[in-house]
């Protein structure tokens, strides 16, 4: 069987330079721009991007970050460090939705997508229609250390799976577990490391979420009950900050919901899509 899905490359400039960004897409109507997690890439989304029911209504993108997957490191990468930052990620995103001539697209994002999902709430709110933060909070400190994840006596890719396999939920398919955790076994050296740097030590967006106007551009969270990186308190502590937001708590599904439990993630997926335009439908009125 042919897959609908679409994969093809687009350069941008993200920070001065120029970046040969990795996509796939698949359906047509309302655009839905999709983050993959930390350590990762869009081979996260291949469930929703293959979801008939989904995509007949919406126009589902996933792109893989530079460093990521499909998407190379810039050119001079062996000189420097890989360390991600607030500004270059959102650069990123940006500059990704202008190449794509996206209208008004959905943001969704899991994890550190979902954190920079809430960046982009506060800061670039225009050039989205609505916010879907999934397992995402203000701020999470590390409670582990994340220099294991590039050392030269230990395998960076199998140390994040180590990692990432006890914030999966027991109800996830083992199948779908397993190739999760190959995702990350896959991820090039020293970059599962940067991503968790930004994730985990950047703050900036504490005290900043009241800023968003859900008026103008809907957020609603959606959260694993079996995450322990983002908790459900964790994400309600944050929704609880943005008036109007609202949350949903997805009792057998961890922290890579759509990659994981896809089954589990679904309907949840489907209902904040829903939300989303209920309330943009509401406000417009």
């Amino acid at each position: 069987m042919i897959e609908p899905i679409c994969g093809r490359y687009v350069t941008v400039e993200i920070a001065g330079r120029n970046q040969r960004i990795y996509f796939e897409e698949a359906g047509q109507g309302q655009p839905v721009l999709c983050l993959h997690t930390a350590g990762s890439d869009t081979r996260q989304w291949r469930h929703i991007l293959n979801d008939a029911e989904i995509t007949a209504s919406h126009r589902i993108i996933a792109f893989d970050m530079p460093w990521h997957g499909k998407s190379l490191p810039p050119e001079g990468f062996q000189t420097e460090e890989y360390l991600l930052t607030t500004e270059v990620y959102m650069q990123t995103v940006l500059a990704v939705a202008k190449a794509l001539e996206l209208e008004k697209p959905v943001l969704a994002g899991v994890s550190m997508g979902g954190r920079i999902a809430l960046q982009l709430a506060v800061h670039h709110p225009e050039t989205f229609s609505a916010f879907l933060a999934i397992e995402a909070s203000d701020f999470q400190p590390a409670w582990y250390d994340i220099d294991w994840f590039h050392r030269p006596d230990a395998d960076g890719g199998e140390m994040g799976a180590a990692l990432v396999s006890t914030n999966i939920s027991p109800y996830a398919p083992l199948a779908e577990r397993w190739n999760t955790l190959w995702m990350f076994m896959q991820s090039g050296p020293g970059v599962f490391r940067g991503d968790l740097s930004f994730y985990t030590q950047d703050d900036s967006l504490v005290g900043q979420l009241h800023r968003i106007d859900t008026t103008r551009t809907p957020v609603h969270f959606i959260v694993g009950a079996y995450d322990f990186t983002c908790t459900p308190e964790d994400a309600k502590r944050t929704a609880d900050q943005i008036p109007g937001a609202t949350l949903s708590v997805m009792e057998e599904v961890g922290h890579f919901p759509m990659s994981e439990h896809p089954d589990g993630f679904r309907p949840f997926f489907i209902d904040g899509l829903a939300r989303v335009a209920g309330e943009r439908a509401a406000a417009a009125e």
